[in-house]
């Protein structure tokens, strides 16, 4: 069953990110919004759910099918480590360095607005 769980909610987080890669255009210069976007969302809802998970018993199968299926399939490490090095590849070491520079404090600042987000939720 936590097989499953992890599997639908990864499926599902996939396609919603497949979706944003449909609804944004590719930057002329080559940034990877998309990505970018992507992860950041996940963030906020990982945060969201980190603190929903510690104020409530929830079951394991919900943590599972949430925060690592759906939030793991939805964010995208991998493809991010590709396009920093796909951008410095092609020589436009600047546009990579500010790619990963903006991505990786963002996305823990969306994590923990996502649990601040929560906390006031739940008050």
């Amino acid at each position: 069953m936590n097989f499953l769980c992890v599997f639908v909610g990864g499926g599902l987080g996939a396609i919603t990110r497949y979706a944003i890669s449909l609804m944004i255009s590719p930057s002329e210069k080559g940034f990877p919004y998309q990505t970018l976007l992507a992860n950041v969302i996940s963030s906020l809802i990982l945060g969201l759910l980190m603190y929903y998970f510690m104020q409530r018993d929830i079951g394991y199968q919900y943590k599972l099918l949430l925060a690592t299926g759906f939030c793991g399939g939805f964010s995208t490490f991998s493809t991010f480590s590709y396009e920093a090095f796909d951008l410095i590849q092609n020589e436009q070491v600047q546009l990579a360095f500010l790619y990963i520079i903006v991505s990786v404090p963002l996305c823990i600042l969306c994590i923990w607005t996502g649990f601040l987000v929560g906390r006031h939720l739940t008050v």
